[in-house]
């Protein structure tokens, strides 16, 4: 998800231009730059999550400027527009989504171990609140997915990685024999976000924290169901 969506480009490209300035001429970078790439996370920390509750659309350069008692144009200065803003927090929270769901469970070697570590992390993700609003992109596809324009295309891209991400760690599984050879892979990952988005969407909306619950029993069920040796596949929590 993140890989597509760019977002180990948080600091903007002018802070990445100044800062290869600063290394080829061998000098310190220069202090306005440090401090406006540390105001750029601080906006982005909070945008994040005032998107993952109520939109995207909510962001304004003015409302953020206020939130965090910062000079409205010094906030224009740093993003330019309301959509590279919406865009910045898309690639900020794709940052934090790969530091918290992925990274982690790729520190596991391919295989069914992966795959089960892929849906604990996020379930764990969502119910844990890591967004306030529970899945960031859930919510955001859900805002955008019937709009045309950079954000729509931002999250097209990441729902795509999501998807081929999990189907690559499918066919892990697959490929070192923990998964049946006849294993549908691209069914088996949509069974598995099915569950895992489900479990979001209720918890959210009626406050049900059963949901994971259930996610975590109907994904152990399955993937037993799919393994070579079913007590391989411990119960989710």
């Amino acid at each position: 998800m993140a890989s597509e969506l760019g977002v180990s480009e948080d600091a903007g490209a002018g802070a990445r231009t100044a800062g290869a300035a600063a290394r080829a001429t061998g000098t310190k970078l220069d202090g306005r730059v440090e401090r406006g790439n540390q105001t750029r996370r601080l906006v982005l920390r909070r945008t994040v999550d005032i998107a993952s509750v109520e939109g995207l659309d909510a962001l304004s350069v003015g409302r953020i400027a206020t939130e965090l008692k910062l000079s409205k144009s010094g906030v224009f200065a740093l993003f330019g527009s309301k959509e590279e803003l919406q865009l910045a927090t898309v690639r900020a929270a794709g940052r934090i989504y790969l530091d918290t769901v992925v990274e982690p469970a790729e520190q596991t070697p391919p295989g069914l171990d992966r795959l089960w570590q892929l849906c604990a992390r996020w379930l764990a993700y969502s119910e844990q609140r890591v967004f306030p609003g529970g899945c960031f992109f859930y919510g955001v596809i859900a805002e955008f997915g019937s709009r045309e324009g950079a954000v729509h295309d931002a999250m097209v891209r990441a729902n795509r990685d999501w998807t081929a991400r999990m189907e690559r760690c499918v066919a892990e599984a697959r490929d070192t024999g923990e998964l049946h050879p006849d294993t549908d892979v691209p069914q088996l990952a949509f069974e598995l976000i099915a569950l895992m988005e489900t479990a979001n969407a209720h918890s959210v909306l009626h406050g049900e924290p059963d949901a994971y619950r259930r996610a975590g029993t109907a994904i152990t069920a399955r993937l037993r169901t799919a393994a070579t040796n079913p007590s391989q596949v411990p119960p989710l929590p």
